[in-house]
């Protein structure tokens, strides 16, 4: 019993630790480009760029500004674009499709060369994300069509609109409300995890998942890289996937099929939850992105088998 409740107390220490952080790396980057934002979408800039990004835009159903939180996001990381998002005034749909988006295509050339290190090609990798993002957001547009009274058309943020205070001061308030939503995801999560690691739960909680594995395309050897992937995502995960794999255990079909499941979905914990910080329903955040991950693995088995057929 004792044991159990110095396991308890290592795991919500070092969880506590992780979480606090994990916090303050998340505001390093949440501050300067909410703030970087918000000024450039308070001096108008934004309209300037309608031209070329509003053609894109308008392919995925979004506004033209919706191009700026989408661009950090790919070419950083989650929490640059929610902090971008939260300064912009986009509708409860338009937030939902670009978050579909990132949480598939984000942070894609530091999770490209994880992928890469651990068996399948960067460039790949990428551009099937790519593909899975936006046909994942096509699909799921019609459903979340706001009303006319509700949709803001692109460029529809105008140059200095308010003072440059009261932009600041909305700015402020905006950020301050996401930063205590984030500490509390960060804080709860992290230390969640880290209990269960301490306790020794992480291998029980992959077995109790061996169903959806199945479901999943996926063979359960592979339960404990999917995990991984799915609890920490491929960042915070990545040092793990790539050690398990230099065993050359896993045939090059096992790895693709994992990488490109993983891909659309990993980090289905704690992203996921961040966008819901924004008040963006769980459905549409984690349904979508299973049923394409299903799928992309089912059609790759069996392009695999009819592949081998066609060799013999």
């Amino acid at each position: 019993m004792n044991q159990k409740k110095a396991l308890w107390m290592a795991g919500t220490k070092a969880g506590l630790k992780k979480g606090w952080d994990g916090f303050l790396w998340i505001m390093k980057i949440v501050v300067p480009i909410s703030f970087l934002t918000a000024l450039l979408a308070w001096s108008g800039w934004l309209n300037r760029l309608d031209f070329l990004l509003a053609p894109v835009m308008d392919f995925l159903s979004l506004p033209t500004m919706a191009a700026l939180p989408l661009v950090i996001g790919m070419l950083a990381n989650i929490y640059g674009a929610i902090a971008a998002m939260a300064v912009l005034p986009f509708t409860t749909a338009q937030m939902t499709l670009m978050g579909i988006f990132l949480l598939t295509a984000h942070n894609l050339i530091q999770e490209g060369i994880i992928q890469a290190r651990s068996g399948l090609h960067p460039l790949k990798a990428t551009l099937f994300r790519l593909f899975a993002a936006v046909a994942t957001v096509l699909l799921v547009a019609p459903f979340l069509q706001d009303s006319p009274a509700m949709t803001i058309p692109a460029g529809s943020v105008t140059t200095a609109a308010i003072p440059l205070f009261q932009m600041v001061r909305e700015w402020a308030w905006t950020t301050l409300e996401l930063s205590i939503k984030i500490f509390l995801i960060c804080m709860t999560l992290l230390t969640l995890l880290e209990i269960l690691k301490a306790l020794g739960w992480i291998t029980n909680i992959v077995n109790l998942f061996s169903p959806l594995l199945k479901i999943m395309g996926l063979d359960k050897k592979l339960g404990f890289l999917w995990m991984t992937a799915i609890v920490f995502g491929l960042s915070y995960g990545g040092a793990v996937i790539v050690e398990e794999t230099k065993d050359g255990s896993l045939s090059k079909e096992d790895l693709e099929m994992l990488h490109l499941s993983i891909g659309i979905n990993h980090s289905m914990v704690e992203d996921p939850a961040l966008f819901m910080s924004l008040g963006l329903s769980a459905f549409w955040l984690y349904v979508p992105r299973l049923i394409m991950a299903i799928v992309t693995v089912r059609l790759l088995r069996l392009w695999f088998r009819f592949s081998k057929k066609a060799r013999h």
